[in-house]
């Protein structure tokens, strides 16, 4: 296909074609996982299941590739769905509306998924998702934590149990060793200090309360920086899927 020409320039026909023929489940079309899918949809991945129960709001306009006017109050799943049909008419997507728990994860897994990319951003769902992917032996990708960060020259990747500096990926490490596991987790991460002074605590009755789970501290984020923690989500995937391992 001519729209992606410069991408089999450089990677090759034959990377160009695995990529067409992966399945990627990303769950969490928020502010990361958006940035994951639109490069994932422009590397022409030809397989996607978008999963995530939520939908656009004014507050997700400083951060969000998909927050627009015509967006608003659309499901995310739905409008990444209808933004990867402009981009790759050809690409499958499957739009999933729900929450990442134990119950659905059988279900978000279903089909031998090639990889999974986690952009979820609450603790107990994502501690799910990622027992889930490692007892199936699911590649997983996870992005920890990107609000309260300014410099995004510090973003890294590597193993989950041998991250620094990131609360998230602290708890994380802390549930799922009760679980036996304590390596093989690829993430995206950084290691430096975060704004403490962007915490806010959580309000009733706002656009941000959810049916579900605990109410949630607004953090602040940076557009390049939640961006550019997707997009290297992304990399690391293309990678992958092209051939190259997650982890020695």
């Amino acid at each position: 296909m001519e729209r992606f020409f410069c991408l089999e320039l450089l990677l090759g026909k034959a990377k160009l074609e695995r990529l067409q023929r992966s399945f990627v489940v990303v769950i969490g079309i928020g502010a990361v996982g958006s940035y994951a899918v639109e490069a994932l949809a422009r590397s022409g991945v030809g397989h996607l299941r978008l999963v995530d129960f939520d939908a656009i709001k004014r507050t997700n306009f400083n951060r969000h590739i998909l927050a627009t006017e015509p967006n608003l109050g659309k499901l995310k799943v739905e409008a990444a769905k209808e933004r990867i049909a402009l981009i790759n008419s050809r690409c499958k997507v499957e739009a999933l509306t729900g929450f990442a728990a134990a119950e659905t994860i059988g279900d978000l897994l279903a089909g031998g998924p090639d990889l999974v990319i986690d952009a979820v951003d609450s603790l107990n769902p994502k501690a799910q998702i990622l027992e889930a992917c490692y007892v199936n032996k699911v590649p997983v990708i996870a992005s920890m934590g990107a609000a309260l960060r300014t410099d995004i020259a510090s973003i890294k990747a590597g193993d989950l149990f041998k991250t620094s500096g990131c609360p998230l990926a602290r708890e994380l490490r802390s549930k799922l060793r009760r679980k036996g596991i304590e390596k093989g987790i690829f993430c995206v991460y950084s290691p430096a200090p975060v704004s403490q002074g962007s915490f806010r605590p959580p309000l009733p009755n706002t656009e941000e309360d959810y049916d579900r789970g605990r109410k949630r501290r607004k953090m602040g984020s940076m557009p390049t920086v939640t961006g550019a923690f997707g997009l290297t989500l992304a990399h690391h995937a293309i990678r992958y899927l092209t051939g190259d391992p997650l982890l020695p």
